[in-house]
Order: C-alpha cells, then sequence, then structure tokens
C-alpha cells in the first residue's frame, strides 16, 4: 500500500520511572479505561521532544527533562479499530523517551483524552488493562523486545 492510501500519525510518549514505580495515565477514549504513557501527538509545529513535555505537562501535572530515545515503535491500525470511522488505515509512529520529573505537582486532565494520572508500581503492571506500547516498554527496558517493528538505539 502506498503512503498516500493510510493515514500516519506522529506521537511522543514520556517513559518515567521513579522509585520502582512508572507514570501512566488513564486514557478514557475506550470502552474500558486503559492505562497508557503520558503523550500523545505532535502538533504540527512542534518539535518530537516539544510535543512529549507538553502532552506530559497537560496529562500529569508534571514538567519533565528528556534523556535518551528508548526506542521508535510503529503500529499500524485497520480501518474498523480506529476510534472514528473511517476507511482509511493508520499507521502510528512512536517515539519513547527517557525522562524524568523536574517540578510541577501531579493532577489530571480535565476534558482530554485522559482523566487521571497515578503512579504505578512496576509489580503491579501486569495486572493492570494497559495499551500495548506499555508492554513495548517493558520489553524494551527488559531487553526482551518481542517487535521487529520496534527500533532501538
Amino acid at each position: 500500500m502506498e503512503f498516500t492510501e493510510y493515514d500516519t500519525r506522529l506521537a511522543a510518549y514520556a517513559v518515567v520511572i521513579d522509585e520502582g514505580r512508572m507514570l501512566l495515565a488513564l486514557f478514557n477514549e475506550l470502552e474500558i479505561p486503559t492505562w497508557t504513557l503520558p503523550g500523545g501527538g505532535v502538533e504540527l509545529e512542534e518539535t518530537v521532544a516539544d510535543a512529549v513535555v507538553r502532552e506530559v505537562r497537560e496529562e500529569t501535572g508534571y514538567d519533565v527533562a528528556l534523556g535518551r530515545i528508548l526506542g521508535v515503535d510503529t503500529n499500524v491500525i485497520a480501518p474498523p479499530d480506529r476510534l472514528r470511522p473511517t476507511i482509511r488505515p493508520l499507521k502510528s509512529l512512536r517515539v519513547l523517551f527517557e525522562a524524568r520529573v523536574t517540578g510541577g505537582e501531579l493532577c489530571h486532565e480535565v476534558g482530554g483524552t485522559t482523566d487521571e494520572a497515578r503512579w504505578i508500581p512496576l509489580a503491579e503492571l501486569p495486572a493492570l488493562p494497559r495499551v500495548p506500547l506499555v508492554d513495548v516498554v517493558l520489553a524494551l527496558l527488559a531487553g526482551t523486545s518481542s517487535t521487529d517493528d520496534t527500533l532501538f538505539p
């Protein structure tokens, strides 16, 4: 399929781990709210780094400093599985940044695609409803990535 025949979404996410906990946001646009990494779509005139910093602030209340890029993941979503009706598939390109909190105060996003932010102990992640991107990050951190579609520096 030619690139003009599908939609593309560039997004950036922060992987924030502190004291054995990961910072996650509750994604509210699915039938069952599901935990995800703080982050989201890159606006046309933003850099990828600026986008992830903005998204983390909007979704969690925290200011972050970015570290290295942990990976770049791609995901294809078929038209019937997209959140909004369409006949076009979506290729999502997701840049995953290491990040640390530098300021701000934990709070919940109002009127956005997430409605709660929380520090979740790493040991509790397997029992949570979560987006597959969280598993991509866990595999990346463990050095056992199971996807050929994720690039690691």
